[in-house]
């Protein structure tokens, strides 16, 4: 009976060293991914990243992020897209994995499991196949929000299209992109991840020091008009979504092309 008693403390000695232990290296893999996290990108001009309403941001190597919390998703991707960006590559598609870069938690990707919606990629992975670190950071749960099947696949996946298009015509141009996370929305999983009601893209052009915008808020469903037809100002999507998308650029040039909803100037065919 002794040793019974012995060999059970010994075993409840060993369960708790090896859960500690599991802890451990969670933890220490996640204090490295935070600091990670810290670290401006390279190869990006963070100039033009906007304000974030949570004070969660968060830089990977391919784009960067401001995570809101209460949503469970990013308020807003950001990411320069270069000519050279552009690739065919097809690289093995990852798993998703929970960003351990953001401090709060980002969201399980189980949340989206039987939910009826697609894990939608804010930056695409379409635009990071010039190599596989990138490729794979868009899987990270921080980069996606949920969208419908046919949304996703169809309007949305055009305006994906036509920013690949741009980024080659115009030698590159960045990108920021996000849910709008107003309003009453639907939820999903176990997190409670919200469903935008709409989605806002919103394309700079940097042409050697001139500067055009163009933005698009598209209804979260799928749609057959031309593009165009979903261009606004980037002042409607700041009073959408509270968020100053361009503050360090001078206030009157600021002011002028964030009231511009204009597409003239930019190729659709």
């Amino acid at each position: 009976m002794k040793n019974k008693k012995i060999y059970t403390i010994v075993a409840i000695v060993l369960l708790f060293g090896i859960y500690g232990y599991e802890y451990y290296l969670e933890e220490k893999e996640h204090q490295s991914a935070v600091t990670q996290g810290k670290t401006p990108k390279s190869g990006t001009n963070d100039f033009f990243l906007p304000t974030s309403t949570t004070g969660q941001v968060v830089h990977h190597h391919g784009y960067s992020l401001s995570y809101s919390e209460a949503h469970e998703q990013a308020e807003w991707v950001a990411y320069e897209l270069k000519k050279a960006h552009l690739s065919s590559t097809n690289f093995e598609r990852p798993l998703f994995e929970i960003d351990k870069a953001v401090k709060t938690g980002a969201a399980h990707w189980r949340n989206y499991k039987n939910s009826g919606f697609d894990r939608g990629h804010l930056c695409p992975a379409g635009d990071r196949r010039y190599s596989k670190e990138a490729y794979d950071e868009t899987f990270l749960t921080s980069n996606i929000s949920p969208q419908k099947s046919d949304f996703n696949a169809g309007i949305w996946n055009t305006l994906e299209q036509k920013v690949r298009y741009w980024a080659n015509k115009y030698d590159g141009v960045f990108v920021v992109t996000g849910g709008v996370l107003k309003g009453d929305m639907q939820t999903i999983g176990d997190e409670h991840v919200a469903v935008p009601n709409q989605f806002y893209k919103i394309i700079l052009d940097n042409d050697n020091g001139t500067i055009r915008m163009i933005a698009f808020l598209m209804p979260h469903e799928n749609s057959n008009q031309p593009l165009y037809k979903f261009v606004v100002s980037v002042d409607e999507i700041e009073a959408l979504t509270g968020i100053d998308f361009f503050p360090e650029l001078e206030d009157e040039l600021e002011n002028r092309l964030e009231a511009m909803s204009d597409y003239k100037g930019w190729s659709f065919n």
